[in-house]
């Protein structure tokens, strides 16, 4: 059994339409399975637009607020680079970053409202943060369909949560299994494919 005691943090960031809800969802659903109390909370910024998306997760024996505070996230799932270079600041010392290196620019950059960092992971790890970056976009388009990265991203996190990655797995597959049985496997592959993409980037480090 997992440990329960302790509070488990994560922020999951990126920008609409990435599934950055839908992954909140089953990292909860997956911790509800064994226990946990679990409260979420989601912020959506013109998320149909490409807008800023960030999802709030907190687990553990009892959870009475779903907001974390700057500097308490125990892990940061960046869908987006750019988004995760801008929560990086929520991270706890000795935290990770999981972020998805494919480059996503959204609508206030291409309006000129906003400049898109150059390198948004490097400038992550010169502010210390522990980041492992892996082109989950990629990944998902070589397997068939860009709509597959957040099960990229949530094979990446697998390994970091205080249960087995299985557990995880399952609660993807879940999502499948009664209405859409076909996408079952593909959807396997992109969670394996996201646990050894983030494993080679943690060797690469």
């Amino acid at each position: 059994m997992p440990e329960i005691s302790k509070t488990t943090n994560i922020l999951v960031c990126g920008v609409g339409g990435q599934g950055v809800m839908t992954a909140t969802e089953i990292l909860a659903e997956a911790a509800l399975s064994l226990g946990f109390d679990v409260k979420k909370t989601e912020v959506a910024g013109m998320s149909q637009r490409g807008g800023v998306v960030t999802s709030h997760l907190r687990f553990g024996a009892q959870v009475r607020s779903p907001q974390i505070l700057p500097g308490e996230a125990d892990l940061l799932v960046g869908f987006e680079a750019a988004e995760a270079l801008r929560w990086g600041h929520m991270l706890r010392p000795g935290a990770a970053a999981l972020v998805n290196s494919g480059r996503i620019v959204p609508p206030v950059v291409n309006v000129g409202l906003f400049d898109y960092p150059d390198d948004p992971v490097a400038q992550m790890r010169t502010l210390g943060l522990a980041v492992y970056a892996f082109d989950a976009s990629s990944l998902a388009q070589q397997l068939g369909n860009i709509r597959l990265g957040n099960t990229v991203m949530l094979g990446a996190s697998a390994d970091r949560l205080p249960f087995p990655a299985e557990v995880l797995r399952d609660a993807v597959l879940a999502r499948f299994s009664a209405r859409k049985p076909h996408l079952a496997e593909i959807n396997r592959e992109a969670f394996e494919a996201g646990r050894q993409a983030v494993a080679a980037a943690a060797l690469a480090a």
